[in-house]
């Protein structure tokens, strides 16, 4: 929960920041208030608290205090270290690996597995479905344009920015588009999604949890959560977590259509054989 509430502070309005940082200061005394004890702590309003737990993607004042609870109760092991000039390999080994395993507990804090679902049901319900990512975001969509073609579906990765427009411009209501972009502001992706959804696509985002533009233009939006340090951008951590929730994807999509699936990975099995020695 606070690390929800600290990703999300840069995207805050004044007054919600103001809430946040009290949260973050004092969050075990936050556990025994009241919505109106914090609205009085934070020169708020009742209703400025719960916009402020909206804005987190929280139901209300009840849940941020379950969430600080929760965190409360465990120990927390602050794992995700920067790299020092003089660590050795086996120092950076063990920080390099903690902050992926960091990186994939925090996203599964932040993913809302109805907005998974409702996602799943988009892209099974497609006739075609488009990829699109740019920079370090291009592997992971071409990796999910892999494991979707192994399971039977009709799906496209574009990673040239150029293409990305002609081709969403071209999209049409049976069309599902998925979009992998870690800030959500990459300007050639925000513009490829938004050229899709105007054209009637149904248009999913994958993107590091806080507000960004390409929420202005998906459906559905299903987040990341990664840090940075100074040797490992936001970026590089969240390839993990953007890998595991294709994967919750493609495990989704199988499921949908069961028989069909295996029959089309025991098909696409055969046919990779040859290549095999």
């Amino acid at each position: 929960m606070l690390s929800r509430i600290r990703m999300a502070h840069p995207g805050l309005p004044k007054g919600a920041r103001r809430i946040a940082d009290y949260v973050i200061e004092h969050a075990q005394d936050v556990m025994q208030m009241s919505v109106t004890d914090l609205a009085e702590a934070t020169s708020s309003s009742e209703g400025s608290v719960v916009n402020f737990c909206k804005k987190l993607g929280l139901s209300g004042f009840q849940q941020l205090k379950l969430g600080l609870a929760q965190e409360s109760v465990k120990p927390v092991q602050f794992i995700h270290e920067d790299l020092d000039e003089g660590d050795d390999m086996a120092t950076v080994c063990r920080k390099i690996f903690h902050s992926g395993i960091q990186a994939l507990s925090d996203s599964l804090s932040v993913l809302d597995h109805r907005m998974l679902e409702q996602a799943v049901a988009a892209l099974h319900g497609a006739k075609r479905i488009e990829i699109y990512g740019i920079g370090s975001s291009a592997p992971i969509a071409e990796d999910a344009q892999y494991r979707m073609l192994r399971i039977g579906l009709d799906v496209k990765a574009i990673t040239d920015s150029h293409v990305q427009a002609i081709s969403a411009s071209r999209t049409s209501r049976d069309v599902a588009v998925l979009t992998i972009s870690h800030s959500g502001a990459t300007h050639e992706t925000v513009t490829a999604t938004k050229l899709a959804k105007d054209a009637g696509a149904t248009t999913i985002a994958i993107t590091n949890y806080g507000r960004s533009p390409i929420h202005a233009h998906a459906d559905h939006v299903l987040f990341t959560m990664a840090r940075e340090t100074r040797f490992r951008t936001e970026a590089m951590t969240s390839r993990i977590a953007q890998l595991c929730v294709v994967d919750a994807l493609i495990a989704g999509l199988a499921l949908q259509d069961y028989d069909r699936s295996i029959a089309a990975l025991q098909s696409t099995f055969d046919v990779l054989s040859v290549k095999r020695f």
